[in-house]
């Protein structure tokens, strides 16, 4: 008899602690969110082969995809950095706050990034301190999400804001998706930069130093999965 209750006590703990950790868990997934999308130049070239098509219609369909799972679960709020503002012509200066975090934000997000026509520099450190402030990061905790292809081209520091952010934030999280990131390189004429040209973004302690995730991907397929995986509410029953 002992043992059995014994057992029973065990089997509660169990219980107990699992719903604790998924109440934890859907607490994260239903934080405020802010989404940095990369809308530079690179992001309307092809793939390296030449043949696919520009990396910013593969965004958008994974943002078509994605958001429409997501938005009913959390408030969601969209920075571009890249393109040029009319107010601020300067190269560095296209950092663009498009709406703070709004309830059902999915299609204001398809739309914003589908209409999106991309050049510009990479001032992904500037965007993601915006994200930041947006979220109130002293105040409460909150999830950013910076889809890049490349690496800061304004003169921030990715790292030095990490640090910033682990230290003076509220659970801050920073997740990193580098899409199709390629180092450079020397190559002869004609030569295929192939896959030894993959590298990671320079941004990627803008995850590890926050406790966030950071991904490489190379499909819209992993593409897809890993915003999924760092919006979504990946709930344990």
């Amino acid at each position: 008899m002992t043992s059995v209750l014994s057992l029973c006590r065990l089997g509660w703990a169990s219980f107990a602690s699992t719903l604790s950790l998924s109440a934890a868990v859907h607490a994260a997934c239903t934080d405020d969110a802010m989404i940095v999308f990369d809308g530079s130049g690179s992001m309307a070239e092809m793939g390296f082969n030449m043949i696919d098509e520009p990396r910013i219609f593969e965004a958008q369909r994974a943002l078509r995809d994605v958001m429409p799972k997501i938005a009913p679960n959390r408030r969601i709020g969209l920075i571009v950095y890249g393109p040029k503002l009319a107010s601020a012509p300067q190269a560095c200066a296209g950092v663009d706050l498009r709406f703070g975090p709004r309830p059902d934000a999915a299609q204001s997000v398809v739309d914003a990034i589908n209409a999106l026509e991309p050049e510009g520099n990479t001032a992904l450190t500037e965007a993601v301190s915006m994200a930041a402030d947006v979220l109130d990061y002293r105040v409460k905790p909150g999830t950013i999400v910076l889809i890049t292809d490349g690496k800061e081209t304004c003169g921030g520091a990715p790292c030095a804001l990490a640090n910033h952010l682990y230290a003076e934030g509220i659970e801050t999280t920073v997740h990193v998706i580098g899409y199709k990131v390629r180092g450079e390189h020397f190559h002869w004429p004609g030569e295929s930069d192939g896959d030894y040209a993959r590298t990671d973004s320079t941004a990627k302690c803008l995850a590890t130093q926050t406790g966030g995730e950071y991904v490489n991907a190379e499909t819209v397929d992993q593409l897809i999965e890993a915003m999924n995986r760092m919006l979504g509410c990946n709930l344990l029953f």
